[in-house]
């Protein structure tokens, strides 16, 4: 059976919003791990309250506990942050806190920048939020750059946008971006519900495909592993016999059950995954 390397495994605070920081950063090192998704939300570390002095405490909590960041993804959904709003003042103070969100990633030394196309309104042609996130996801992209900082970019479910949920306008939104600097993930749940494919994500971004987040559904739900009827052992299967050499992590949130036990609903999923991870590491 094909198998991923242990190291391409990462640790996130999705559903540690809850604890203090330490105490999450002391829950990931414990795991074994020693990478993470750094999830930019309060009480944390979100785009409203990222001062130099929170980001340097949070700097040194991660060294503390031998935590290197792999990639900031500031809150960008439920927050007051939309980077196509139709709104220009909202519009043009989101393209900057993710400017910040770039220089942060810089503080950290995190490689990537997490980004979403942010979302238009109900009302108006589709083609117009479009070509506002294409605008906002360029000057993002080229201040990262600027930075030496790459980015990520994600689908999402149709409720959380109606500009960007499927592998092929993620793949037109790449071409019409243009951006060197800029490759994308595979969020499970995403995929289920847009009716994508593995396979379908590694031919169409090959080597740019270099995050995945590993969540249960129904197929929406972002539920532990187990907890939903997606066939995720299989789906690692299909990434590893790619030659996927990218990281991947958990993302529970569930209906917020998760958060009251953050430690258990890793635990759960680390040992799901136990089996499809080599022992030995043959990937970069």
């Amino acid at each position: 059976m094909p198998q991923l390397a242990r190291s391409q495994l990462i640790g996130a605070n999705f559903c540690f919003q809850h604890y203090p920081f330490d105490k999450m950063a002391e829950a990931i090192r414990g795991f074994g791990l020693r990478e993470i998704e750094l999830w930019g939300a309060a009480p944390h570390l979100d785009l409203f309250h990222a001062t130099d002095a929170r980001v340097a405490s949070v700097r040194r909590t991660l060294a503390d506990n031998g935590l290197s960041v792999w990639c900031f993804t500031p809150e960008q959904v439920v927050y007051p942050i939309n980077i196509a709003s139709g709104d220009d003042e909202l519009r043009e103070d989101s393209v900057q806190r993710f400017c910040r969100a770039a220089d942060i990633c810089t503080e950290l030394g995190a490689r990537y920048l997490f980004l979403t196309s942010g979302r238009g309104y109900e009302t108006e042609p589709p083609q117009q939020a479009w070509a506002r996130a294409v605008d906002s996801l360029g000057r993002i992209a080229e201040h990262a750059r600027r930075n030496g900082v790459r980015c990520l970019l994600e689908p999402l479910q149709r409720f959380e946008t109606n500009i960007l949920t499927n592998a092929a306008d993620l793949r037109r939104m790449l071409d019409e971006l243009g951006a060197d600097n800029m490759d994308v993930v595979l969020d499970i749940v995403a995929m289920a519900t847009a009716e994508d494919t593995v396979a379908g994500y590694v031919e169409l971004f090959g080597s740019r495909l270099a995050h995945v987040q590993l969540v249960d559904g129904t197929p929406g739900g972002h539920l532990v592993w187990g907890d939903g009827s997606l066939p995720l052992g299989r789906y690692v299967e299909e990434l590893a016999a790619s030659g996927y050499a990218g990281k991947l992590t958990f993302e529970p949130f569930g209906t917020g059950t998760y958060a009251l036990d953050p430690i258990q609903a890793w635990t759960r999923c680390l040992a799901a995954i136990e089996p499809y991870l080599s022992r030995t590491e043959t990937r970069a």
